[in-house]
């Protein structure tokens, strides 16, 4: 039996992802902060009722967001917390932002971000199940939650309730990236059964940056992220995207033959040696 993990586009063995709330005027300024160290954010958006004295316009969107390369994502049309609200309104609030999205921006939209205080409780005879159910009912494949950090880097085990590593002003975050960047998965020294991929999660609101007056902080903290060999860096839905595809590969009863039916690309470790299976491709691991 042998040791197999997912490794990223190219055999990274990390990611760093950001997530970013409300489609808000210090976006456009945040955003060239990002494309400055090769950075991807989800930008998790409101319906243009509630952006539309604060927001960013539809051509701003594009040009500072989708067309750099980011993600936009469902954060509610009314910005409720789904923890709080009867089935039928969760499911309004979160179709109707879809859809304003998806027509405004001629694209496929199906992640998300819980607005408010998302599921860290619940009330109205509200429950985590039911609202997990009618996400899948309305085709949104993930969403970040809150109320806890995720300093071990691991992947989701469930994407309803994807944890975020931290958000931007915890006062720990530079132990967090310090710790992270440190992490080295082909140091012969690295346990085997411990080399399973890594990812840093940072999450937020750009507006905190005025608000805090510490634009300087979030420069130093993708400054820090930034420019690493071993690490990707993506959207949320390119992660997500990723990872079942990795999961869908197909194996022969012995393990040495491995299909991939999936149209990506796809890195795997085997014993700390690196196979890339194509769409559509058989390989044999030796």
């Amino acid at each position: 039996m042998r040791y197999q993990f997912l490794r990223f586009p190219e055999g990274k063995s990390k990611a760093v992802t950001f997530s970013y709330d409300d489609g808000i005027r210090q976006d456009i300024r945040f955003s060239e902060i990002l494309n400055k160290y090769g950075l991807k954010c989800t930008f998790n958006l409101n319906s243009s009722t509630l952006r539309k004295n604060t927001g960013l316009t539809k051509e701003e969107v594009m040009e500072y967001i989708l067309e750099k390369g980011h993600e936009v994502a469902v954060h509610g049309s009314n910005h409720r917390a789904e923890g709080t609200l009867r089935p039928i309104e969760g499911i309004r609030d979160v179709l109707d932002c879809r859809l304003e999205l998806e027509e405004t921006y001629e694209t496929i939209i199906r992640g998300m971000a819980y607005p408010d205080s998302g599921i860290t409780y619940f009330t109205n005879n509200a429950n985590y199940e039911c609202v997990k159910n009618y996400l899948k009912e309305l085709d949104i494949v993930y969403s970040r939650t809150l109320s806890g950090d995720n300093d071990s880097f691991e992947l989701p085990q469930d994407w309803y309730a994807w944890m975020p590593t931290a958000h931007h002003n915890n006062p720990h975050i530079f132990e967090y990236i310090e710790k992270f960047t440190n992490i080295n998965l082909e140091d012969k020294k690295t346990y085997g059964a411990k080399r399973q991929p890594r990812l840093f999660y940072l999450w937020g609101h750009s507006y905190e940056f005025d608000t805090h007056d510490n634009w300087d902080h979030i420069e130093k903290i993708c400054k820090e992220l930034s420019g690493k060999e071993d690490t990707w860096y993506a959207t949320n839905m390119e992660i997500f995207n990723y990872v079942p595809a990795y999961n869908s590969l197909i194996y022969s009863a012995d393990g040495k033959i491995v299909y991939n039916p999936t149209l990506h690309t796809i890195w795997i470790d085997v014993d700390r040696k690196l196979y890339s299976v194509k769409s559509g491709e058989i390989i044999v691991i030796e």
